[in-house]
């Protein structure tokens, strides 16, 4: 009997995602996919196989009823508490679930994104070669739209079995690795290690598009910013709008941007900033490209 799942409370922007839809970028789809991907492979382990997506949800939790069949599920992402039928579950967890069973996920301490996923895979169509949703464009997951309460997602295959497992994301407070952008120059040197020497806040504009950063030092308040001809852009970008305001790039970002960019994050620090509540504060450290490559390649975070 194929399992069934009904949702019962979903926290806003709670969506199904993947690893990601790629390639798309030039016809103006961005890849959207897990905001933490080291958490979404995480819960994956957890669960024991490779199933093709998550139930990706926000800082608010997520409540489940497995209406039919049986499953195994696997959490992780952020810090979140869980209950099982009522009685609490570590954090992450693996739990086996049968039809009648309630799961109820509620905040933590920290973090912004979670994902349960499945031994088994969703029944859902694959568009473009992926099953994240993309609210922007409608598409993927449930009918290219957040999960609400009362949506049924039914689970089939099992999944292939999954042999890597993944790190289990830990708070922690250090700077957040930047390499300098494509647009660096445009900012003197003076302001750069203003840049890198100030603290940032994440600020209460924030989805998967992009997270605004207040900036109490000022340090763009005199900056003269002028907008470029658009070109593309990518995840973890630092552009500075108009206004004196950055703005990080995220996993929903526009295929183009027509604002400088003075930095990007580093790819193994996108995760830790992802899970940054509104109010945390943010430091920035360069490294060069040479740095990144040896970070990624030896696994370091």
């Amino acid at each position: 009997m194929s399992p069934v799942l009904t949702i019962s409370r979903a926290a806003p922007l709670s969506t199904i995602q993947d690893a990601g839809r790629f390639g798309m970028l030039r016809h103006g789809i961005s890849a959207s996919g897990a905001m933490d991907a080291g958490a979404f492979r995480h819960a994956g382990a957890l669960a024991g196989a490779h199933s093709n997506a998550a139930v990706e949800f926000t800082a608010a939790g997520l409540d489940i009823e497995v209406s039919k069949g049986r499953c195994v599920a696997g959490l992780a992402g952020g810090s979140f508490r869980a209950t099982h039928n009522g009685v609490p579950l570590a954090w992450p967890a693996r739990v086996e679930l049968k039809a009648g069973d309630r799961l109820s996920i509620t905040p933590g301490e920290w973090g912004n994104y979670g994902y349960l996923r499945f031994d088994r895979n969703f029944e859902l169509p694959a568009v473009m070669g992926s099953l994240s949703t993309s609210t922007r464009a409608m598409i993927g997951g449930l009918d290219g739209r957040a999960l609400k309460a009362g949506d049924v997602l039914t689970l089939g295959v099992v999944g292939s079995s999954l042999k890597d497992s993944a790190i289990e994301a830990q708070r922690h407070d250090s700077p957040i690795r930047v390499i300098w952008g494509l647009h660096a120059d445009m900012f003197d040197l003076p302001l750069r290690r203003k840049f890198l020497n100030a603290t940032f806040a994440i600020a209460p504009q924030m989805d998967r598009m992009g997270v605004r950063l207040t900036d109490p030092a000022g340090v763009f308040a005199k900056a003269k910013i002028l907008s470029l001809v658009s070109d593309a852009v990518v995840p973890g970008d630092i552009q500075i709008m108009g206004d004196g305001t950055p703005v990080v790039l995220m996993r929903d970002h526009q295929p183009t941007g027509g604002y400088p960019r003075i930095a990007t994050i580093a790819s193994m620090d996108i995760d830790r900033f992802a899970q940054l509540r509104p109010g945390a504060p943010v430091a920035f450290q360069s490294i060069n490209v040479d740095h990144a490559h040896q970070l990624l390649r030896s696994g370091a975070q």
